[in-house]
């Protein structure tokens, strides 16, 4: 919302909305006016409970031509929405879906309103940026490269809970914009375990790399926020964001699709059946999705070696 606060007023051409879930996606700014039946000027449309209507109307909006759309909904609902998804893609459309309460990490509302699959569904679409990014920093680059996909679609997952804000360094350059990035590196260089996260699980990354270091294990953690731009770079650059190190990814979402990333030799630490209804600590200890988990899984890899 507060990336939007910013947004809006400089781009007139922005029409947002979302299908019935304003207030729980924080899509709505101070800057905008609802779309009503005797009034078309404002810049906000209230879809009411349309997820697959909301998408299919953003595609046409965005055919017309001087439109840029986004529209929001949970990420469990892309479900509906995918048939339309699909078609921004296949038509090469600049629409941006933002999807928030990515995660089991939405808590109490349980296994029905909790993504598992949708994340690996999305990234299997064609031309489909799917952007998961960590902290604020990130959301507001994810954001910028979405508005510069001209005839490319973007999903934008998003937290529920709060995430703590990683990187407070000043950069000169869009670090999501290659899709992927050394956020830590190892303490000394040398790395004995590399750690790759999306989104809320980076943090989690982080607090893992932390206590391998107490146990003088040199890990380093990388933030993937854009599989699809991160495959799109050079060998030369992947390589040398990945690694040679032996790696372990973590995601709260099942693992299909990261065996791209980890290799054979890779150890996953994320969901591989539907959550369950409990507040959002309780859930991500539960499954066993924790700096704990990721940690004796970097030991594990590293014992094999």
């Amino acid at each position: 919302q507060k990336v939007l606060e910013k947004l809006v007023p400089a781009l007139p051409a922005l029409i947002g909305g979302s299908a019935d879930l304003t207030t729980s996606n924080g899509t709505r700014t101070t800057h905008h006016k609802p779309v009503t039946a005797q009034d078309f000027s404002g810049n906000y449309i209230h879809y009411g409970v349309r997820e697959h209507g909301m998408a299919a109307a953003m595609n046409g909006m965005a055919l017309h031509g001087g439109i840029v759309p986004y529209g929001c909904t949970f990420l469990v609902f892309t479900d509906y929405c995918r048939p339309a998804i699909r078609l921004s893609a296949l038509m090469g459309l600049r629409v941006i879906y933002v999807m928030t309460h990515d995660s089991i990490g939405l808590g109490e509302d349980g296994p029905t309103h909790q993504p598992v699959e949708h994340l690996a569904a999305l990234r299997a679409i064609p031309n489909l940026n799917v952007f998961r990014p960590a902290d604020p920093i990130e959301v507001a680059e994810c954001w910028e490269l979405a508005l510069a996909a001209a005839h490319t679609p973007s999903i934008l997952a998003l937290t529920r809970q709060a995430v703590p804000t990683l990187r407070r360094k000043a950069e000169g350059e869009n670090l999501s914009a290659k899709g992927a990035y050394l956020l830590a590196q190892a303490p000394s260089g040398r790395r004995d375990v590399t750690l790759l996260a999306t989104g809320s699980e980076v943090g989690i990354a982080i607090d893992a790399r932390e206590l391998l270091a107490k146990e003088g294990i040199e890990a380093a953690v990388v933030s993937m926020p854009c599989w699809e731009l991160f495959a799109a770079q050079g060998v030369a650059y992947r390589t040398e964001v990945l690694g040679s190190a032996p790696r372990v990814a973590v995601e709260a979402a099942v693992a299909q699709g990261w065996e791209r990333w980890i290799g054979e030799r890779g150890i996953f630490v994320g969901m591989s059946g539907f959550g369950a209804s409990a507040p959002a600590a309780k859930l991500f200890e539960h499954f066993g999705i924790t700096p704990v988990a990721v940690a004796a899984a970097a030991r594990q890899l590293i014992s094999r070696a």
